[in-house]
Parts: C-alpha cells; sequence; structure tokens
C-alpha cells in the first residue's frame, strides 16, 4: 500500500527530506521528488531534465541527451531512499555501494524538459545486500531499464 499523509494524499519527498536520507548533493544528486513509497517494496523517484544540467555541456552540445549512467545512478538513488526510509537508522551510519549491474536496456534518449519517472521495485534483500529492478519512463514510454544490487556499508568502514 502507497503511503499517504494523514490527509489522504500520497507522501511525497522532497529536496530536504531526500538529503536527509542520501549523502548525494548538487551537482551529483539526480532526483528531484520521492513518491509512491512501499516501505520495504518499491518507490518513484522524479528527476525534472532540464538543459542547465552540467553533464549536456559535453554530452552532446548539438544534441543534448542524458548518459545512461546517469540514469542509472538516478535508479540507484532513487533505491537508496527506499531502502533508507524503510529504515531511518540506516540513513545516519551506512552508504549504498553498486554491486551489479544487469540487463541495463537504454530504449529512447532522455532530452532536456522530460520529467523522468524512475519505478524501483525490490527483488531481495538479504543482510546488507539488496537487489532491484528498475523502469525510467517519459510520458509513459519506457526510456530505460534495469536490474541491480548494492551493497549497504558503514560509512567508517567504506574507505
Amino acid at each position: 500500500m502507497v503511503l499517504t499523509e494523514d490527509n489522504g494524499k500520497i507522501k511525497i519527498l522532497l529536496h530536504n527530506e531526500i538529503i536527509d536520507l542520501i549523502p548525494h548533493r548538487y551537482p551529483f544528486l539526480l532526483i528531484d521528488k520521492i513518491t509512491n513509497i512501499v516501505v520495504n517494496k518499491s518507490v518513484t523517484g522524479i528527476k525534472s531534465v532540464t538543459f542547465n544540467e552540467p553533464f549536456f555541456q559535453g554530452h552532446f552540445p548539438k544534441y543534448p541527451i542524458m548518459p545512461g549512467v546517469l540514469i542509472l545512478e538516478a535508479m540507484a538513488q532513487t533505491a537508496a531512499c527506499l531502502v533508507s526510509y524503510s529504515d531511518k537508522s540506516l540513513s545516519t551510519n551506512s552508504l549504498v555501494f553498486f554491486t551489479g549491474i544487469e540487463k541495463a536496456k537504454f530504449r529512447k534518449p532522455v532530452t532536456p524538459g522530460s520529467i523522468l519517472n524512475l519505478n524501483v521495485n525490490v527483488l531481495a534483500n538479504k543482510k546488507s545486500l539488496y537487489k532491484f529492478s528498475a523502469d525510467a519512463y517519459v510520458d509513459g514510454i519506457v526510456m530505460a531499464t534495469s536490474e541491480f544490487s548494492a551493497m549497504l556499508v558503514d560509512q567508517e568502514k567504506a574507505l
């Protein structure tokens, strides 16, 4: 069941709540909003893709497209928000690192002016290891899909 506020509206996390959940900051914070949270199961991240993104200066100036690896990173940040939101104690002392990316497919280019919807589902969870599936959509059209795994690592032991 998607989380709702006391007034029945769908719970939405904005910038200040997102940065409390994950350590990413500008220019590498790639999600603007979190919605459709089902604790420990699924979440939707939203990225408003604007022409002002720093990567568009070089990718590609005459035909700007969002790099596929950044779409994957936005998926992972969305997944990290779900994990952190589901267990708030994780956001204070853990980092989430990719351990694998599988079945990544890039179907259509994501361009400035797009609203990228990142739907992430938990496939498996064993202790600190997670496996996710994710789809990225613009206007209901699939732009990218992937399965990936990630591990929670204590910040003090990460380096």
